[in-house]
């Protein structure tokens, strides 16, 4: 499957990845905007110098951390830079063929990093993922018709 046809996040994974964590989620998080945000500089960088060699690690980098919070695009897009730089790596040319989807990294980043914090933001209603229980639901109806008369 190309990553183009993957879900931008996959919640449930995003869902296990907070209960996981627990109060440590949003720290955490933090932690993948700034790592995410150095990934891509660097990417970018290795891209302009033509070096196959220098794209592997932040690739790899940003693939885990895309994969934990869920941003599935994100984490195909950049499994297929960095396998694809390993593969240029053994044959000794130049990761060209990458333009196009280095091209679209960042752009995918703050794409998938915006949709995580704003479900991670406190504020926001929560996703229920279809484990809603008729007394949730009962619950929220009285809160919500709560002070009208």
């Amino acid at each position: 499957m190309s990553y183009l046809e993957a879900p931008l996040i996959n919640w449930s994974t995003f869902a296990d990845t907070r209960a996981t964590l627990g109060t440590d989620f949003v720290r955490i998080l933090g932690y993948f905007r700034e790592d995410g945000t150095k990934s891509v500089d660097t990417i970018e960088a290795a891209m302009r110098e033509r070096s196959a060699a220098k794209l592997v690690l932040p690739a790899h980098t940003l693939k885990g951390e895309s994969w934990q919070f869920g941003a599935e695009q994100l984490a195909m897009l950049a499994e297929k830079i960095e396998t694809t730089a390993r593969h240029c790596v053994e044959t000794q040319q130049e990761p060209d063929e990458l333009l196009e989807d280095i091209v679209g990294l960042r752009d995918m980043f703050q794409q998938s990093l915006a949709a995580l914090e704003k479900e991670a933001n406190p504020l926001v209603e929560r996703r229920s993922f279809g484990r809603r229980s008729a007394t949730a639901g009962a619950v929220m109806g009285t809160q919500r018709s709560f002070g009208r008369g």
